[in-house]
C-alpha cells in the first residue's frame, strides 16, 4: 500500500514510480480510433436492455484478476469512495476541486459522461488525452485477452482499472472515485479508501438493485471498509437504518451531516450572486462559515455539505487543508448536465436528473433559481427507471412536455411516455419521434421569456449538448 500523507508539508515527498508502466504488451493499437474501437467492442452494462445484477454480471474477482495482471494500480494510489442514488457526480467533483485548490494532485473517477468518454478520467480538472488514452489501451490489451479465454472483463471494469493505471502514471495524491452501479459489487469496489461518502437514496435502477430503499441502501452500504470513517447525508428512516446496522457490522465509524455534524443551509439572493444557497458546517478540527453553493438546489447544499465533511475527514487523517483555499476552489466548481444553460434565445436548459427524486429536486430548483413565464420540458428515459415516479413529479413544474426518446437501446418509446402521462395528468403533452422535432416543437411554442429544460437521460442530454455545441461551430 502507499505511504501514508505527510502532515510537514503540502503534498507527499516521496513520490512513486509506477509498476503499471512496467506491464509489457504487443502494440494492439496504432490509432486512437482502432483502440476505442475495442474499448467500445468490449459488454457495457450501461447499454444493455435487461441485465441480471449478481456476482456473475458483476464480478470483482474479475476485476481483482484484472487488476493483478495490470500490477494492481489500485493499490498505489489514496482515494476517497463515493456511492449514492443522486448526487455522487457533484460531491466528488466539489471534493477534487477543494483538494486541488490545496495544492494536491487529485485523480477523479466518475460516470456517466454527457459528451465525451473522457470526462470519467480527470487529473486536475484535465481529462486524459487521446495519446494517453491510446497508450493505456496498448498496455491493457494482453491483460483483457488473457482474461477474455475464461471471464471478458466488461467496459466499465476497463475503464476502472484504466483509470487507476492513469492516476498512478500521474503521480497523484488522492484520487476521488464514484462508483458507477450500486456498491457492493461495483468494479470500484476494490479499493481501501480514506473515507467513504454517501449520497442522498431514492429509488433508481430497481431492474438491478431493488425497488425499495432497504434494499438499495444495503448495496450502497458494500463500500464501507472496517476501521474507514464513512458519511452520509440525512436519509429517509429505512435507509439510515441500513447504513447504521451495516457500518456497525463492518466496524466502520459512521457520520450522518446534520446529525452528528453541524450542517445547515439556507437560501437567499444578492445584487452580487442573485439567488443561490449558503451553507455552514462546523467539526473539532474545520469550521466552514456562509459558503456560497457553487451548483443551484438545496440538493446540491446537502451535496456540498457531505464534500465538506469528507474533506475534514482527510485533515484529520495528516492532509494539510486550508479553508481559504478550500473556498476557493469550491467557487471555480462548474458542472456539464446540471442545470447547464446550453442556449439563450430561446432559453434551453439541460439536466441529467434521472430518477424521481431527482426530478422534484430540480423542478423546484428551476422555481427558486430560474426566472420565467413557462416551461416546456422536454423528456425521455430509460426503461430501467422509475418511469411513472419521474412522470408524477413533472407535472408539477412542467406547463406542457413534449416526449421522445435518447439513442439509447434502452430507451422507453415516447408514446409510452405519453400514455403513462395521461394517466397521471390532464397537462398538455405532445410526442416527438427525435431530439431535434422535440426541440422544434419546443421553439415554436415559447417566448424570449420562456424556458426550456431538457431532462430524464444523461444521453438526452449529452445529445442536446453535442447538436448545440456543433451549431455554435458552424456559425462561428
Amino acid at each position: 500500500m502507499a505511504k501514508s500523507v505527510k502532515t510537514t508539508g503540502k503534498r507527499r515527498i516521496n513520490k512513486r514510480t509506477s509498476s503499471v508502466a512496467a506491464v509489457k504488451s504487443k502494440r494492439a493499437f496504432n490509432s486512437y480510433k482502432q483502440a476505442i474501437g475495442y474499448l467500445f467492442g468490449k459488454t457495457d452494462y450501461e447499454k444493455a436492455e435487461y441485465l441480471r445484477y449478481n456476482v456473475t454480471t458483476f464480478n470483482l474477482n474479475r476485476m481483482t484478476k484484472l487488476l493483478s495482471l495490470l500490477g494492481n494500480p489500485h493499490k498505489k494510489i489514496h482515494t476517497v469512495h463515493i456511492a449514492g442514488t443522486k448526487g455522487k457526480g457533484s460531491t466528488a467533483t466539489m471534493l477534487a476541486k477543494m483538494l486541488e485548490s490545496n495544492d494536491y494532485t487529485v485523480g477523479l473517477y466518475t460516470s456517466p459522461h454527457v459528451v465525451h468518454l473522457h470526462e470519467r478520467i480527470v487529473v486536475n480538472s484535465k481529462m486524459i488525452t487521446n495519446l494517453e488514452m491510446l497508450g493505456l489501451l496498448n498496455r491493457i490489451y494482453s491483460p483483457v485477452e488473457i482474461l477474455s479465454k475464461t471471464d471478458p472483463p466488461t467496459f466499465f471494469e476497463i475503464m476502472t482499472a484504466l483509470a487507476f493505471m492513469y492516476f498512478v502514471d500521474k503521480h497523484i495524491d488522492i484520487a476521488v472515485i464514484e462508483t458507477g452501479l450500486g456498491g457492493r459489487l461495483d468494479s470500484t469496489n476494490v479499493i481501501h479508501p480514506k473515507v467513504v461518502g454517501i449520497t442522498s437514496l431514492s429509488i433508481d435502477h430497481q431492474q438491478q438493485l431493488g425497488d425499495t430503499l432497504d434494499s438499495i441502501a444495503k448495496e450502497k452500504a458494500g463500500i464501507f471498509k472496517r476501521g474507514v470513517p464513512a458519511i452520509s447525508v440525512q436519509q429517509e428512516p429505512i435507509a439510515m437504518n441500513i447504513l447504521k446496522s451495516h457500518a456497525l457490522e463492518v466496524k466502520a465509524p459512521l457520520s450522518v451531516t446534520g446529525n452528528d455534524i453541524d450542517f445547515s443551509y439556507r437560501f437567499e439572493t444578492s445584487r452580487e450572486h442573485g439567488p443561490h444557497t449558503r451553507i455552514c458546517l462546523t467539526t473539532p478540527t474545520s469550521k466552514f462559515e456562509h459558503l456560497r453553493v457553487p451548483l443551484y438546489g438545496k440538493h446540491q447544499a446537502i451535496n456540498c455539505g457531505l464534500a465538506l465533511a469528507m474533506l475534514d475527514k482527510l485533515k484529520a487523517s495528516g492532509y494539510k487543508i486550508d479553508t481559504e483555499k478550500a473556498t476557493q476552489g469550491l467557487h471555480k466548481v462548474s458542472l456539464a448536465g446540471r442545470m447547464e444553460m446550453i442556449h439563450d434565445d430561446p432559453r434551453i436548459m439541460i439536466d441529467g436528473a434521472h430518477n424521481a427524486a431527482s426530478i422534484r429536486e430540480l423542478i423546484h430548483a428551476i422555481g427558486q433559481n430560474i426566472p420565467y413565464d413557462s416551461m416546456v420540458v422536454i423528456f425521455g428515459c430509460n426503461n430501467d427507471k422509475d418511469v411513472k415516479g419521474m412522470l408524477r413529479e413533472l407535472q408539477y413544474g412542467a406547463d406542457k412536455v413534449i416526449f421522445t426518446r435518447s439513442n439509447s437501446g434502452k430507451a422507453v418509446s415516447p408514446q409510452d411516455l405519453a400514455d403513462m402521462y395521461t394517466e397521471i395528468c390532464s397537462k398538455m403533452y405532445q410526442t416527438a419521434v427525435s431530439l431535434g422535432e422535440a426541440l422544434r416543437l419546443a421553439k415554436s411554442a415559447v417566448t424570449r421569456e420562456d424556458l426550456i429544460c431538457i431532462t430524464g437521460s444523461f444521453y438526452l442530454i449529452g445529445q442536446a449538448k453535442i447538436s448545440f455545441s456543433s451549431q455554435m461551430l458552424r456559425t462561428r
